[in-house]
């Protein structure tokens, strides 16, 4: 029956009172306690409904409702068990009474209707002294979708706040249809994302769909298609079931699930319509099919069982996160039938409980009578197991979420900070104002939960990722994963992937309408076919060429991107050099330490300590260089290598210069009436080093601000890699750069042969000679090699040059002297070392 005409024939009943009362009374057994402020509630504590004719010629009969749902009636006492919590708690509306009354709605939105109506009447159980007192506050319904829309737009208007615990449609975010609906449970909108992330992880591209027949299916399945497409998944079929739908109807959906080609198929439906379908897809034998599941049915106790198992095992879905509620099992464990006669549903569920049915003193049955003593303390029923609740919690939630907004509303300050007397009195309260403070309510409930609402009213979303699993001859919920929603609109996917027990296998499942094309063929659109399904024809002679960046595979049927090439720290030839760079710069600090360490000694003294540790220091410097050469090129390690080569070698060669000038001035010294050695003392030689590298530093100053280096993809080497390599920027800089260091090396050469017979034992010029010609020969022969290498060996090679250089001045110029200091001490001596002029005196 279409909504509006339930709604125009259950307006028939309305009256006006007062000019603000509404009355829409139904015969309908509830579960009442009074209170200052009233919450209602509505849960599907039956799932079917008996219906009865009506003539019109009277008022139509109570409701009758068949079936008890155990799961539904734990809602129920959760909702009392949260209110009597609140009542007791002084921090959380304290010295004010929260009431309620709790009606069926038999799973069926009719009903459901009629329970909102009787929620916004005023009970007849209580009086009010006001002349417009608030019937309730806040309602907490429903559990489906068609349900909490049929509530949601009939309290709407009088802006009565409805907070569903199991309503997951998105068409209920819509503010201007539903501005006083809110949820404890994520909106469809967010599963349809988590079942999409979760078809694009496996690479599902055919897939079939299943849809109950009513908002929460449609709806679901809408959302879902939408999300698929932006992924190029295509959908086979959607059929379409429910619970009263024919065996016909049914067995049409099991033939078009026979008929597809599909291998995975999701099913967007509640338990209830879902359940006949499987029972006939087990019985027709249908295997080979990897399910995908709605929250509706996941975890659903009815359909857990092992001969279900036969063809849904291995089902995939998404569920709430559960939670434990130890405090809840003294309160479920307490439930009895003589606490209070008059509470509805609790009859029912002892006879399921206890297996009797308690007969009460104006009761007359001839079922099997309970004795009175039966006790629930120690049953192992899963009605009392509490560690794994979902929608339990959520009902949970709900309430103190009303409760909060109500505690705001009233003493105009959030629960927790300091008690102060209410802003507001409690006969004063307007349901708008209640659904304007759920809107900001905002706290972290005894469990570590943040609950709070976004624009839309709904909670985030968070999903645990369940997998049906056979262990021990039953089907146990396996949590395999996590999915939950972040304030940036992204979410996260988390799976145990090797953990998944697949009904098909070990292996991963696969849905393809078409398998890929072979060599020499292409993809044909099959005209009113979906775009996953193609024909394979054969290509035609066209080519399109790749962009540079890529390059044709073997079937040349595809760009692949190419590989990229540059020397690498932790390969073997990075590692090689990375080792010999660090083992010379350590050489140079232990050398720098023995010199200091024996700078009072006269081959020390000999040989310029000073200009020494300054080029030792340089050495250093320099065998650190080649490290800036290795790893991916940058903006600023282009820079970087060739200006710290250049200004490091630069020093090192001006601290030989120095040297070998201060050879010739001390043989000059020892001419008599040459004043030389006097003019060219410390500060001189400082002076010397100090310009010969800042004209180095000045040339590459220049180099940077006007045509620096850069890095660049180079394409030339092969037609399958791209060679990452630092481009000069500017030539002429480059070899300015090397040339200035050539030019200081020749004059070191030329001064040190021109002093190479000067006195053997304190004459250096013989090893500045021999390390200048190293220095030469090696940098001669890096040129050409230079610009032969290819690739990533361009810049080995300039390392080469660069350790090589840097060994042969340390071994000719340093070696000898620590020769003589470690191994030869007695040579140490200045009689040995003025040796040869001595003599010729």
């Amino acid at each position: 029956m279409p909504r509006a005409t339930l709604v125009f024939l259950c307006v028939l009943h309305l009256n006006t009172v007062s000019g603000c009362e509404l009355f829409g009374r139904f015969d309908m057994p509830s579960l009442f306690h009074p209170g200052e402020i009233m919450i209602g509630g509505i849960f599907p504590v039956s799932y079917k409904e008996i219906r009865s004719t009506s003539t019109f010629e009277r008022e139509p009969p109570g409701v009758k409702c068949a079936g008890f749902d155990l799961r539904a009636f734990r809602w129920t006492q959760v909702m009392i068990f949260a209110i009597e919590e609140i009542n007791k708690d002084p921090a959380l509306l304290p010295n004010i009474s929260l009431g309620y009354r709790i009606l069926n709605s038999c799973s069926f939105p009719a009903n459901t209707l009629r329970a909102a109506l009787t929620l916004a009447s005023r009970p007849e159980e209580t009086e009010f002294n006001s002349s417009c007192p608030p019937t309730i506050s806040a309602v907490i319904a429903a559990s489906g979708s068609s349900q909490s829309l049929a509530v949601a737009g009939t309290l709407g208007p009088f802006q009565v706040p409805i907070v569903s615990y199991f309503s997951t449609c998105a068409c209920l975010s819509d503010r201007a249809k539903y501005p006083t609906f809110f949820r404890t449970i994520p909106s469809d909108y967010f599963q349809a994302k988590a079942l999409a992330a979760l078809v694009k992880h496996f690479g599902w591209q055919w897939i079939g769909a299943i849809q109950s027949d009513n908002d929460y299916g449609r709806n679901g399945i809408l959302s879902f298609t939408e999300e698929v497409k932006k992924l190029g998944v295509c959908i086979a079929f959607v059929g379409t079931i429910a619970r009263t739908y024919s065996m016909d109807k049914i067995l049409d959906v099991v033939e078009m699930i026979r008929r597809s080609t599909v291998k995975v198929i999701l099913a967007f439906v509640p338990e209830g319509d879902f359940y006949p379908l499987m029972k006939e897809v087990v019985k027709q034998n249908i295997t080979g099919i990897q399910w995908i599941a709605s929250e509706g049915w996941i975890t659903a106790t009815k359909p857990s069982t092992p001969e279900i198992y036969q063809a849904f095992g291995g089902a995939l879905g998404f569920v709430m996160q559960k939670m434990a509620m130890p405090k809840l099992k003294p309160f479920l464990t307490n439930i009895n039938p003589y606490t209070d006669p008059s509470a509805a549903f609790v009859k029912d569920f002892w006879e399921i409980m206890v297996g009797c049915r308690p007969v009460l003193p104006e009761e007359h049955r001839m079922d099997k009578i309970c004795t009175g003593n039966e006790t629930l303390m120690n049953s192992q029923h899963a009605f009392f197991d509490v560690t794994q609740l979902r929608a339990t919690y959520n009902v949970y939630k709900a309430v103190y979420a009303i409760a909060h907004a109500l505690h705001q509303l009233i003493f105009c300050k959030p629960a927790g900070q300091k008690p102060v007397r209410p802003c507001l009195n409690v006969s004063e309260i307007q349901p708008k104002e209640v659904t304007d403070h759920l809107q900001r309510v905002n706290f972290r409930n005894e469990f570590g939960d943040d609950v709070f609402f976004d624009e839309n009213g709904d909670p985030p979303a968070s999903y645990d990722i369940i997998n049906w699993q056979l262990r021990n001859g039953q089907v146990q919920h396996v949590t395999l994963g996590h999915f939950a929603s972040a304030a940036n609109g992204d979410f996260r996917l988390n799976i145990q992937e090797e953990k998944i027990v697949w009904r098909t296998g070990k292996r991963v499942p696969t849905s393809v309408c078409s398998n890929v094309c072979p060599v020499g063929t292409r993809k044909a659109q099959i005209k009113g076919k979906p775009t996953c399904c193609f024909d394979c024809i054969p290509c035609a002679a066209d080519c399109t060429p790749c962009p540079q960046e890529y390059w044709s595979n073997e079937r040349k049927d595809e760009c692949i991107p190419k590989t990229t090439e540059f020397l690498r720290y932790h390969e073997p030839m990075g590692i090689a050099l990375t080792v010999v760079s660090l083992l010379g710069a350590s050489l140079s600090l232990v050398t720098m330490m023995v010199f200091i360490h024996y700078r009072e000694t006269p081959v020390i003294k000999a040989s310029n300590s000073e200009l020494s540790c300054f080029l030792l220091f340089s050495l250093f410097l320099c065998f650190l260089c080649p490290l800036t050469f290795m790893g991916k090129p940058t903006v600023w390690t282009c820079m970087l290598r060739h200006t710290a080569f250049g200004v490091t070698f630069a020093l090192c060669i001006s601290c030989v210069l120095g040297k070998t000038i201060v050879v010739v001035t001390a043989f000059k010294a020892t001419i008599p009436g040459n004043k030389v050695a006097g003019k060219f003392g410390p500060a001189q030689q400082r002076i010397i080093v100090c310009s010969c590298t800042m004209i180095q530093i000045l040339i590459c100053v220049l180099w940077l601000k006007f045509k620096p280096p850069f890095p660049d993809m180079v394409f030339r080497y092969s037609n399958k890699k791209i060679v990452l390599e630092c481009n000069t920027g500017s030539e002429a800089a480059f070899y300015a750069v090397l040339g200035y260091i050539g030019i200081l090396a020749i004059v070191c050469l030329v001064l040190a042969f021109l002093a190479r017979k000067l006195p053997d034992n304190f004459n250096e010029a013989k090893f500045i000679t021999f390390s200048m010609l190293i220095f030469c020969a090696v940098w001669i022969t890096f040129i050409p090699a230079y610009i032969s290498s290819p690739g990533k060996f361009t810049v080995a090679v300039e390392i080469f040059a660069i350790l090589s250089s840097a060994f042969g001045l340390l071994s000719s110029i340093f070696a000898p002297k620590c020769y003589i200091i470690l191994v030869k001490p007695e040579k140490n001596t200045k009689k040995h070392v003025m040796g040869k002029k001595m003599n010729k005196k």
